[in-house]
């Protein structure tokens, strides 16, 4: 197979998996929110190439608009792809390892998808975390528990991409780490930016001042708590629990 067969296998089997989740979510907007985040694509590019006005995504999006049939979630999903293709496909291509394994890495701890969008505050309040770097402000739609040793020293940058789940717009957390300065630095190098990092371990005075440089250089939220771990993703997995319910 070369290159232009597999980024085609691999765009195909990306539009199935965005089409299919937008269009069985119990809030439609929500999801196609959720996918034009983690392709970063602004709602006046997306407009603009559907030839639509803003108002129209921002309206599905919200759900002032009555959600999008099939047809009208394809073309959504296609224009993403599209002008992620158009931009040189790195964001596709980030993709590549999770459509073609679902092998769970010995590194991840813990990974969990969200229905609906969690605030970064509203996670360093559950967790009982100090917040080091406020960050750029993001939904978050899951989150993932990283060994940060194995994660740094057992994969490589393109099985890194793996603790990103389906969405990007999640917390990593990242446990065993005894500055916070080497899970930041495996962040700088990679395509993927996290909605926001954790520091498991330590207190926020405690966290590298190099790493939270890093990390105002990438604008991502980083907070640190010393919360037990296994209280920590009880909490983060009930926070979803709640929301689905409602």
């Amino acid at each position: 197979m070369n290159e232009d067969e597999s980024h085609t296998m691999i765009r195909r089997r990306l539009a199935e998996k965005m089409a299919g989740e937008i269009t069985l979510s119990e809030k439609p907007g929500e999801a196609l929110k959720k996918w034009r985040l983690n392709f970063e694509i602004a709602q006046t590019d997306l407009s603009g190439y559907l030839s639509v006005s803003p108002s129209v995504i921002s309206d599905y999006e919200s759900g002032r608009r009555k959600s999008p049939g099939t047809l009208i979630v394809s073309r959504i999903v296609e224009a993403l792809l599209e002008i992620d293709t158009q931009k040189g496909g790195q964001k596709i291509h980030a993709y590549e390892g999770m459509i073609f394994t679902e092998k769970k890495s010995k590194a991840i701890y813990a990974t969990y998808e969200y229905t609906f969008p969690m605030q970064v505050a509203k996670l360093a309040s559950l967790i009982e975390g100090d917040v080091v770097n406020k960050g750029v402000e993001k939904p978050l739609y899951g989150f993932t528990v990283v060994d940060s040793k194995k994660a740094i020293l057992e994969l490589s940058s393109h099985e890194f991409q793996k603790l990103y789940g389906w969405s990007t717009e999640r917390a990593l957390v990242f446990t065993k780490v005894s500055t916070g300065k080497s899970p930041l630095v495996a962040i700088r190098v990679t395509n993927l930016k996290p909605g926001a990092i954790v520091i498991h371990g330590l207190h926020g005075s405690e966290v590298d001042l190099m790493a939270k440089k890093m990390a105002e250089i990438d604008r991502i939220p980083l907070i640190a708590t010393t919360m037990e771990i296994e209280k920590l993703v009880e909490v983060l997995k009930k926070y979803s629990e709640y929301h689905i319910m409602e």
